[in-house]
C-alpha cells in the first residue's frame, strides 16, 4: 500500500521557484496531497495537523527554514510520520547530508529511498526553545544569519559568502564566552560556536564528519581568529579542508552544550534566528535527543555517497 504523503511547501522558497518545481515533480512522483505556508510558523501547525490526521510521510518542500518548521510540528505531536525534504529553498543543506537533494536532482532515476532514526537537536535561549535537525550555532554564525535574511537576491552558497562577508564587516568580534561541552567549562575567546548533526551549515561543509543518528552533536568552535585569518582559510572553509591542527579551529563531539556570555548572544537553529542581541539573552544551551525521528535518506547520495 502506497503511503499516504502530505507536503508542506513554502511559496516564497527558491526566490519563487518552489510553486513551479513542485509542479513539474507530479508527472514523475507518486500521488500527495499539498498545502502551502501563509507565513513565519505556518508549517509547525501544518505538520503537527498531517501527523494527526493520519498521513504516513510529511515533506517539507522548501529550505533549511521549512524543514526546521516542520521538524518541529511532527516532534511536538508525538506522533511517528516518517519526516522527509525536497529541496526547493535558498539552503538545502539538511537534504544534502540525507542525499535526498541529489536523489531530487536526478529525479529519482530508480534509486531506493531509505529512512533512520535520526537525531534531533533542543536549543534554549532565554524564553525560547526550538527543535533543530540540522544545525545550531551562536556567536558570528548567528549573526552571519542576519545578514543572510537581509539579503533577498541570491540563493545558496553565494548568499551565504556574501553574508559571512558583510557579518566580517559589520559584526566582527571575539568575546571572552564561558562554553560547556559535555560538563567541562571553560572561558575562552570565541568567534563562533557551531553544534551540529548535519554536515553543512550556510552551505559550508563545518562537521563534514557529522552523522545524522551516531547519538552526538559535532561541534565547531573557531576561537581568536583575526579577519585575515579567516579570509585566509574561506576556500578551505567552502570545500571541507579546514586544517585539523590549528589551535584557534577546535572540532569535537558531545552529548550538551552550553555558552554563557557578558554581552548579548545572537543565536540560530537550522538557519532561522532563535534570538538576536537586541533580546537580551546571556545564555544558550543545547541538550540531544538521539533517535527521535524517523527521517527518509536516500542511502546511494546520504553524506556526499
Amino acid at each position: 500500500m502506497t503511503p499516504r504523503t502530505f507536503v508542506i511547501y513554502n511559496p516564497a522558497a527558491g526566490r519563487g521557484k518552489a510553486v513551479r518545481l513542485l509542479a513539474a515533480a507530479r508527472a514523475w512522483l507518486p500521488a500527495f496531497d499539498e498545502r502551502a505556508t501563509a507565513g513565519p510558523g505556518h508549517a509547525v501547525e501544518l505538520a503537527g495537523r498531517a501527523a494527526r490526521e493520519g498521513y504516513d510521510r510529511v515533506v517539507a518542500a522548501g529550505g533549511d527554514g521549512t524543514a526546521h518548521e516542520v521538524a518541529n510540528g511532527l516532534v511536538q505531536s508525538g506522533i511517528d510520520a516518517l519526516f522527509s525534504t525536497w529541496p526547493l529553498g535558498s539552503s538545502n543543506d539538511y537534504a544534502r547530508t540525507t542525499g535526498l537533494s541529489d536523489w531530487w536532482k536526478r529525479r529519482g532515476d530508480g534509486v531506493a529511498l531509505g529512512e533512520i532514526r535520526a537525531d534531533v537537536g533542543e536549543v534554549t535561549a532565554g524564553e525560547w526553545s526550538r527543535y533543530f535537525v540540522n544545525g545550531s550555532g551562536v556567536g558570528f554564525n548567528g549573526m552571519v544569519t542576519v545578514e543572510a535574511h537581509r539579503i533577498g537576491w541570491l540563493r545558496g552558497a553565494p548568499l551565504y559568502t556574501l553574508a559571512l562577508l558583510r557579518a566580517m564587516r559589520k559584526h566582527y568580534a571575539t568575546p571572552v564566552y564561558r562554553v560547556t561541552l559535555d560538563g567541562v567549562v571553560e572561558a575562552t575567546r570565541t568567534l563562533s560556536l557551531s553544534v551540529n548533526l548535519g554536515q553543512r551549515e550556510g552551505g559550508f561543509p563545518v562537521t563534514w564528519g557529522a552523522r545524522l543518528d551516531d547519538g552526538l552533536f559535532d561541534t565547531f568552535h573557531p576561537g581568536a581568529l583575526r579577519r585575515w585569518e579567516l579570509v585566509r582559510y574561506l576556500p578551505a572553509l567552502m570545500s571541507g579542508r579546514l586544517p585539523k591542527s590549528h589551535p584557534q579551529m577546535r572540532t569535537g563531539r558531545c552529548r550538551a552544550a552550553a555558552v554563557e556570555g557578558d554581552s548579548p548572544l545572537c543565536v540560530h537553529a537550522d538557519g532561522e534566528l532563535v534570538c538576536v542581541p537586541s533580546d537580551g539573552v546571556g545564555r544558550v544551551s543545547w541538550n540531544l535527543h538521539p533517535a527521535r525521528l524517523r527521517v527518509e535518506v536516500c542511502p546511494a547520495y546520504r553524506y556526499a555517497g
